[in-house]
């Protein structure tokens, strides 16, 4: 499979790379190849040859929000060339393999409003947009106006906000996975820069003392249910601070879970599965989880 990946031109193909650089809970484990198409082109091609091959694949942004179970014997596809960065007044079109934070702090500094709740968000622009990523009452559905897309049939179009169906922490895209987002059009509006910054500013601050951010983690966990708070009902059910191996529920935020030391995806999925277990059991609510499990 690898030397006929290697025949496909303007692809990066890296063998046998460690999952630990690729995820932000820092896990152990192996992926067999990592590929990165150069343009549309090269990543069209390589869909074409895995597809009709049936070899397993998974296009992947900055590794933020998921979870490998163990080692991956397929194909990691990752984004990164298609980074193209154009702003006009307040639309922005950027590509699928932009930072989100680094986009967000840049027209941020510009003086551009609207994307201040993603400063603190890692990942890529491509994942925000599948995730519908968010924080402080707004999410990328706010935002963004369009995506192109590469369809299922290699068709690349435009899908309008309407089309996306976005809701909480949810889109078009969790449900049709093999559409795959190239870029997006942000449609931001003019504001005070100090008054920006400082918002900001502000919020890092709240975040390095409710958040464990010196730890490796995904982030939140779970979503809230309606009228209630993931961490509070973890907090409830005595799970804060519990430890399986080297994965660990935040003393500091029990909505998140942290790789205390060589954690690995089967610790950090025990540990979730016992926490929807006893949630489900003493309060009959079916907790829905934030982040993805890759087997």
């Amino acid at each position: 499979m690898i030397n006929e990946i290697k025949k496909i031109k303007n692809l990066r193909i890296l063998e046998n790379v460690n999952l630990e650089k690729y995820t932000s809970y820092k896990l152990n484990g192996k992926a067999r190849v990592l590929v990165y198409p150069e343009n549309t082109n090269a990543l069209i091609n390589l869909l074409k040859y895995l597809r009709e091959n049936n070899h397993k694949y998974k296009v992947i942004g900055g590794g933020s929000n998921l979870i490998f179970e163990s080692n991956y014997d397929g194909v990691l596809i990752k984004l990164d060339y298609l980074n193209e960065l154009k702003i006009t007044d307040t639309l922005i079109k950027v590509g699928a393999g932009y930072n989100t934070m680094a986009l967000a702090l840049k027209v941020s500094r510009m003086g551009l409003t609207g994307m201040e709740f993603a400063t603190g968000i890692p990942g890529t622009i491509g994942g925000a947009i599948i995730n519908n990523s968010g924080a402080y009452k707004s999410d990328m559905g706010y935002i963004t106006e369009s995506v192109v897309v590469l369809t299922p049939t290699y068709e690349i179009k435009t899908m309008y906000n309407k089309e996306l169906q976005y809701h909480y922490r949810d889109s078009f895209f969790k449900h049709n996975p093999d559409y795959i987002v190239l870029e997006a059009s942000i449609v931001l509006k003019n504001g005070d820069k100090k008054e920006i910054i400082e918002v900001i500013e502000d919020r890092k601050k709240r975040r390095l003392m409710a958040q464990p951010l010196e730890f490796p983690s995904a982030g939140s966990v779970f979503r809230n249910p309606p009228d209630n708070f993931a961490g509070k009902l973890i907090e409830d059910i005595g799970y804060k601070g519990k430890i399986i191996n080297g994965a660990q529920v935040s003393e500091k935020h029990a909505n998140f879970i942290i790789n205390i030391g060589h954690a690995k995806g089967e610790d950090i999925i025990k540990l979730i599965t016992e926490i929807k277990e006893e949630i489900k059991r003493k309060y009959n609510i079916d907790l829905i989880l934030e982040q993805e499990i890759v087997r």
